[in-house]
């Protein structure tokens, strides 16, 4: 077939999105398995530090395996292969008990809306005229928060297919806890809304472009690279920047990056919210009777909606893949590149974070873990709501 024929095929504007898609879903799936299992060593690796022990420093490259005398450590970082493998190989116990439809389908309801969420986040500005983002959605907010909804069905459902009273305990305190703190997870992003005039993550991204992060107080008007390099144009910016709409609107927003930041934890099941699986209560909670890959896809449904909720955060509070100094992807795939590290590297810092919140702070209670929701975040956010509406009223009166 004429090569000519074949380019002209894959460049026609249905094809070159159906293909492009695809290709990036499949590159941004085994980058985010990938995470996940380097985000697990780091958890064990930092904890081991907190608690001023080693942690993993044995399992590397198996030499004996080979006819070796002696494996060869690396750091430990064989056990981010030798804990799938384990998990591949351990026989897939079901008790039998169960009800075997439900048990086998809450693993994977679990598993599927933190990979789903990943489809609405850019990642990126653009690389060699595509755009890094797998569906740029109008209503990309909403997709999260209806999308994320979704685990806890698994989780509850994982509760009661188990027929034994430790999991449904777990899958009860889940949909308990995820329904209270998703009301303040969506009111939190209402003022978002109010001052950016869009739920669309890329357009959002573009106004912290434009305006600076939205949990920066301040932000010097255009601020580039170029302006650095030109003092007379930097004062210019840093005087132009001073604005008290500004710094009245910071008070808001940063309320709701707080309120999204620890709804992020409650919805993930991460300390101090773990109540559905808390060993020391339930004996393991919701997944106490799953084994082998069964378990291990709670375990990435974990992880990966770490990585989900990291990426929102970054997304929506902290200007995605932007930095003030470096260009985008328009510029040449080279700044695409660097773009797509700057997302990646603001979300490991978040990463990092709930590991280390994880191994510092004691779980609380359960009663305490709803009051906070209900007595807390949620009036506070409806508050939230009126006091953006109350200062952008007052700025643009």
């Amino acid at each position: 077939m004429d090569t000519a024929l074949i380019l002209h095929f894959l460049t026609t504007p249905l094809v070159f999105l159906i293909w492009t898609t695809f290709l990036k879903t499949f590159i941004l799936l085994n980058v985010v398995l990938g995470v996940v299992s380097v985000t697990v060593f780091a958890e064990r690796k930092v904890s081991a530090f907190i608690q001023d022990r080693t942690g993993p420093n044995r399992v590397g490259i198996p030499m004996t395996l080979l006819g070796g005398k002696k494996d060869i450590p690396f750091w430990g970082l064989g056990q981010m292969i030798a804990d799938p493998v384990k998990l591949l190989t351990k026989e897939n116990f079901v008790p039998a008990g169960v009800n075997k439809f439900f048990f086998w389908l809450a693993p994977k309801l679990v598993l599927l809306p933190p990979l789903l969420v990943l489809a609405v986040l850019p990642f990126g500005s653009s690389l060699f005229g595509v755009e890094m983002t797998i569906a740029n959605i109008n209503a990309g907010v909403l997709f999260i928060f209806a999308v994320t909804s979704l685990s806890v069905y698994g989780i509850t459902i994982a509760g009661w297919a188990s027929n034994s009273k430790f999991p449904f305990i777990g899958g009860i305190r889940s949909s308990s806890q995820m329904i209270s703190y998703e009301l303040a997870l969506g009111l939190s992003i209402i003022p978002i809304f109010m001052v950016c005039g869009t739920l669309n993550i890329n357009e959002i991204i573009d106004w912290q472009i434009k305006n600076g992060w939205l949990v920066a107080p301040y932000w010097p008007h255009g601020f580039s690279l170029g302006q650095l390099l030109h003092p007379h144009d930097l004062i210019h910016s840093l005087v132009a920047g001073v604005s008290l709409e500004r710094f009245l609107l910071w008070i808001p927003l940063m309320i709701s990056f707080v309120i999204f930041l620890v709804s992020i934890f409650a919805e993930t099941n991460r300390l101090p919210f773990d109540l559905p699986e808390a060993e020391q209560e339930l004996v393991g909670g919701y997944h106490t009777e799953y084994s082998s890959m069964n378990f291990a896809s709670f375990f990435l449904g974990e992880y990966a909606a770490m990585f989900a909720g990291s990426g929102a955060i970054v997304s929506i509070f902290l200007g995605g893949w932007s930095l003030p100094i470096i260009p985008d992807g328009s510029q040449g795939w080279f700044w695409g590149l660097v773009n797509i590290g700057v997302w990646f590297a603001k979300v490991s810092v978040i990463l990092l974070f709930m590991i280390w919140i994880r191994w510092t702070l004691p779980r609380f209670r359960y009663d305490q873990l709803m009051k906070l929701g209900w007595l807390g975040f949620f009036p506070i956010a409806l508050f939230n709501i009126f006091l953006t509406a109350v200062i952008l009223a007052v700025v643009h009166h």
